[in-house]
């Protein structure tokens, strides 16, 4: 007769338990709130529940995808293409890597160059190349971009700029 006990015991403790997760289920605002470090942690704590998500719609003629790109120099010579974007801790674009020079991908080194020294023609057509304020020459001087490596950047003055390597 214990075990009978027992079993019903059982049986009424999984029921609860069912009616309280089904319950929280339905009402995220019942949930159990995990505790928050404190402020002075270092640490910003959640802004609350999941917003929804908001839209933007850009018209096709007015973006443009940059990688793989063709990069035109100052003669309208081929620089190369557009193999990365270099951006800082806070986003913003600082450079781009171009990979530079050789034939068929032989021989090409990749090359930093400053994100302001690139020119997104606006009535470029699709598919059209990204200009660059630099000389085939300056380009060729630069120091090869390595990953892992601190970035020397080339600017459109010729000058080379350090970033910052974490």
């Amino acid at each position: 007769m214990r075990d009978s006990y027992r079993v019903a015991a059982a049986m009424t403790l999984i029921a609860l338990f069912a009616t309280a997760y089904t319950a929280v289920q339905d009402n995220p605002a019942a949930q159990p709130q995990t505790e928050q470090p404190p402020e002075d942690a270092g640490k910003t704590a959640p802004a609350g529940p999941p917003r929804e998500p908001t839209v933007t719609v850009l018209d096709h003629r007015d973006v443009q995808g940059i990688l793989g790109k063709e990069v035109r120099g100052a003669a309208d010579e081929n620089m190369g293409r557009i193999a990365d974007v270099i951006v800082d801790r806070s986003g913003q674009a600082r450079a781009a890597v171009i990979d530079f020079g050789g034939f068929l991908g032989v021989g090409s080194r990749k090359i930093a160059v400053a994100w302001d020294a690139l020119r997104f023609l606006p009535d470029a057509k699709k598919g059209e190349h990204i200009a660059l304020e630099l000389t085939r020459d300056q380009v060729r001087a630069a120091p090869e971009f390595k990953e892992d490596k601190p970035v020397v950047v080339l600017r459109a003055s010729g000058s080379l700029e350090s970033l910052p390597f974490p």
